[in-house]
Order: structure tokens, then C-alpha cells, then sequence
């Protein structure tokens, strides 16, 4: 299985990670969740794999403008996927999702470096 890398492309996060992944001359396919969006399933392997916590970007500006009823509904797996569906930036970026089938969540270069 050849790497996959999830996130939005003109992100400065996930220009990084592409540089990561360009210097260490390590093939990738990329998926762009403005163009293709990401389903329940796959929201859900990301959600049981790395937990809530780590798929949601709290930190970024679309969860801050959310009001408090949306806020709550990403506490909870099973309501956080529709939210997230919808509202793709809130999702950490990137998600990575290695050879081996590991995932992982936000740009940590000592841990992608050490998978590449």
C-alpha cells in the first residue's frame, strides 16, 4: 500500500509534510478533502485509530466560529463525523496513513521522518 496524506492543499501544515516526503524521495498519494470529501467510514478509522482528540482541530478558526451546540456534537464520535464531513478544515492535518497501515494526525516531522 503506498502512503496517503489527508488534508487541504494550500494549508502551510500540509506543504510541509509534502516537502517532507519530496526530500526523502518517498512516493504519496494525496487527497484533498476540499475535492473529494472525506466519507463516514473513513472519518471513523481515523476517529477509533487516533481518537477524537486527535482528528479535530480545536485550535483552528472554523471549530472557534462554531457555536456551542456544534462544539459539543464533536465531543461524541458518532455525532462528530456528519460535522466533520461537512466542515473538512476542522479535520488536523495532515492525517497520514502510512505503508505499514499506521495513521497519523498533525505535522510531527521526527515521527514522519522515522516512517520514511
Amino acid at each position: 500500500m503506498r502512503t496517503k496524506i489527508y488534508g487541504i492543499k494550500n494549508c502551510n501544515t500540509m506543504k510541509k509534510a509534502f516537502a517532507l516526503f519530496e526530500e526523502a524521495g518517498k512516493p504519496y498519494d494525496f487527497v484533498d478533502y476540499k475535492k473529494q470529501s472525506p466519507d463516514a467510514e473513513l472519518l471513523g478509522s481515523f476517529i477509533d485509530a487516533l481518537g477524537l482528540e486527535q482528528v479535530v482541530n480545536k485550535r483552528g478558526t472554523t471549530y472557534r466560529k462554531l457555536d456551542e451546540a456544534v462544539k459539543s456534537a464533536v465531543e461524541n464520535r458518532d455525532t462528530a463525523i456528519p460535522v466533520l464531513r461537512e466542515k473538512s478544515s476542522m479535520i488536523k492535518r495532515p492525517i497520514i496513513r502510512f505503508e505499514d497501515g499506521s495513521l497519523q494526525a498533525g505535522l510531527d516531522e521526527e515521527k514522519i521522518k522515522a516512517k520514511l
